[in-house]
């Protein structure tokens, strides 16, 4: 696994780097994990730097868990490690960092993949919040993100039924997902210049087929491809049609 075999430290920062070139950020998501990427890593790895930054969704104060210093812990780590005209891709809530990280920073990114992104609209956890004590439930909201509930393997539930058992863990959990849904970024995504990649899941019923559409139409130089029988996570759920896609778009230049 990504996280036990290559994380680093340094300063305050865990993360993953692996491999060299062109650098290339990844943002887990809420319940999200650095294993999420592990495909992504496999693949682009022998041709770009991926870095990983560990984000600190249960070290927050917890009157303070939200996405001003999720983001503010983002900028911090991009300033450390001296990053410049990166590519940027973010899952879920990893994707929403990502969007207000460009909107602040827009210099310092080169191209931006989502994929299945915050930022308009998303049912939090199928549209309730963590229930602590009950793995049946925690199981059933698991699987709610994938098309196929197979994807979510006994590892990753238990992963995430522990989490829960933490009552402040769970209080961060729902002050990050309440601040995520108040902050839509509808009116200022137009601002947006970057070439932007939109992966999403056919399936997805966290951020329905809409939002992407929405995300299309709001982004002025975004593509938009789905994945058929897939739901939230389409680089866990389906990894090659995840890499194929991904792997079409960043050669593209390199082709025209």
């Amino acid at each position: 696994m990504l996280e036990v075999a290559n994380l680093k430290e340094e300063g305050e920062f865990q993360f993953i780097e692996e491999g060299e070139g062109k650098v290339m950020l990844l943002l887990h998501g809420l319940f999200g994990a650095l294993s999420n990427w592990q495909s992504v890593v496999e693949k682009f790895s022998p041709h770009y730097k991926i870095i990983i930054p560990m984000l600190p969704i249960y070290e927050l104060p917890v009157r303070e868990a939200g996405l001003g210093k999720l983001i503010e812990f983002l900028e911090s780590f991009i300033a450390f490690k001296g990053l410049e005209k990166f590519d940027l891709m973010g899952n879920s809530l990893g994707g929403h960092m990502a969007l207000m990280y460009v909107l602040k920073y827009p210099e310092k990114v080169d191209r931006l993949i989502l994929t299945g992104s915050s930022g308009l609209f998303e049912n939090s956890m199928g549209g309730s919040f963590p229930k602590r004590g009950s793995y049946d439930f925690i199981k059933e909201k698991v699987e709610y993100t994938f098309y196929d509930p197979k994807t979510a393997t006994k590892e990753y539930i238990d992963e995430i039924f522990n989490t829960t058992q933490s009552i402040p863990k769970c209080m961060r959990i729902v002050g990050i997902a309440k601040s995520a849904q108040r902050n839509n970024l509808a009116h200022e995504l137009h601002q947006i210049e970057n070439e932007t990649l939109l992966i999403w899941g056919l399936n997805d019923t966290i951020t329905p087929p809409r939002v992407g559409h929405e995300f299309n139409r709001l982004l002025k130089n975004s593509t938009l491809r789905f994945i058929d029988k897939c739901c939230h996570a389409p680089m866990m759920e389906r990894p090659d049609m995840f890499n194929e896609v991904l792997e079409e778009f960043l050669n593209k230049r390199n082709t025209a």
